[in-house]
């Protein structure tokens, strides 16, 4: 069985290709995916048969070789980001230090907006 690397695959299409070596790309779909996967990842190893078929050689089955490696969500611009940052830093200096200071912690609706962006920061810087 050849071995090749997933050249582009759409999950929305249920189709891509995969390089042959020494031949031309072959057609993978989605019905001959092993079970429990839904999609290939550019640059992903494939073990795989394949068939003539009417346009082209068609993967009848396929083998997992590679973990798939995730493309990075998209990161902010260090712009956005400080503005975040900033926009941070402005809420916890006017609505949770004042309150902390005086002995009470912040209302419900507030802390949840400081940490959902506590947690936005951190997964950008964690990115």
């Amino acid at each position: 069985m050849p071995i090749g690397k997933v050249k582009w695959y759409d999950a929305d299409k249920g189709f891509g290709f995969v390089s042959n070596p020494g031949d031309e790309d072959v057609f993978v779909g989605k019905q001959v995916l092993p079970e429990g996967v839904d999609e290939l990842v550019p640059g992903q190893r494939i073990e795989f048969d394949f068939a003539a078929g009417r346009r082209g050689p068609q993967a009848l089955r396929v083998k997992i070789l590679d973990t798939p490696r995730r493309r990075p969500a998209q990161r902010r611009k260090p712009e956005e980001l400080g503005s975040l940052v900033q926009d941070l830093m402005t809420v916890l200096e006017t609505q949770v230090q004042p309150g902390l200071a005086a002995g009470r912690y912040p209302d419900r609706q507030t802390g949840r907006q400081v940490a959902e962006i506590l947690r936005a920061v951190a997964k950008e810087l964690d990115s």
